[in-house]
């Protein structure tokens, strides 16, 4: 399965609810929409998909829908938990996505060689790719270059990182240092342009929930090396970029969403919806753009 290739922009869905429960129509138009715009993979039930509040049977229904809907592109489930036993369940639950994003344990707060240790055992568990996600923003841990690659090294099946530690020496170490056939992806929008000049693979994007056309078509630019053209395209959406994280992701994505008609502005607790000074830089953003 390393023959797999994770590149371009992905987008980490969203979870649309209504009325408390996953509303898998509005998940399906969403993810439609996604492969009518240009976008490459798919990342259902990761950080922007709130999965921490999912049940097992609407993790799998969401999977489900996203296979059915994704025109044969690639789909890389989210799977981290912040125990072993619980990725492996999260695994065989998920076990028909294409690849699995697995982040950094959370609360637990490992060494490097945990991280090590742990990376190594979720990767010989299955042999679909694994994808680091390194978010320490959100688990209180940063996996270290040389961590991810020595993983890079001794495990034929973790092909890949998504690097969203907003560090970007490290992020250009682990360019410079990784072996054929793992890429970085970054996991921050507004990090995408750097990323990938100095040769990411691409991004895993909260952005193209939003504007799909237009992430997809920014980083297709940057895959051809057409950066003068993507350098304005970054400009453009940049406002974008950081109305999406004045609050906590997802709460201005959704909010975002709802505004285009596309999905209700509902999330799960400990979630809420966005404040109205977050609505009305959105509102105003998304004028500028559309």
């Amino acid at each position: 399965m390393k023959a797999l290739k994770l590149h371009g922009c992905g987008t980490a869905l969203l979870t649309p609810f209504k009325g408390g429960e996953v509303d898998y129509e509005s998940f399906a138009a969403t993810v439609d929409w996604q492969m009518e715009t240009g976008i490459d993979f798919l990342v259902p039930l990761g950080t922007t998909g709130e999965t921490p509040t999912l049940t097992e049977s609407e993790k799998l229904q969401i999977l489900e829908v996203t296979l059915q809907h994704a025109k044969g592109r690639p789909v890389m489930a989210g799977v981290g938990s912040n125990s072993l036993t619980g990725t492996l369940a999260n695994i065989r639950l998920l076990q028909d996505a294409d690849a699995f994003l697995v982040v950094v344990p959370f609360y637990n707060k490992p060494p490097q060689r945990g991280m090590y240790q742990y990376f190594k055992a979720v990767a010989e568990s299955t042999d679909k790719p694994i994808v680091l996600y390194n978010v320490p923003g959100r688990t209180g841990s940063n996996i270290e270059a040389e961590t991810v690659l020595k993983l890079a090294q001794d495990v034929p099946n973790i092909i890949g990182i998504k690097e969203a530690s907003g560090k970007m020496d490290q992020a250009l170490k682990i360019l410079s240092g990784k072996p054929d056939g793992f890429g970085l992806l970054s996991g921050n929008d507004d990090d995408t342009l750097e990323l990938m000049k100095a040769g990411a693979a691409g991004v895993i994007s909260v952005a193209s929930n939003v504007f799909p056309s237009a992430m997809a078509d920014f980083v297709h630019a940057l895959e051809a090396g057409k950066y003068d053209e993507a350098e304005k395209m970054n400009a453009r959406l940049k406002p974008l970029f950081k109305a999406l994280f004045v609050e906590p992701n997802p709460i201005p994505a959704k909010a975002a969403m709802a505004q285009l008609g596309l999905m209700e502005n509902s999330l799960r607790l400990p979630l809420v919806p966005a404040t109205q000074e977050t609505e009305a830089l959105l509102q105003q953003t998304l004028k500028e753009l559309f």
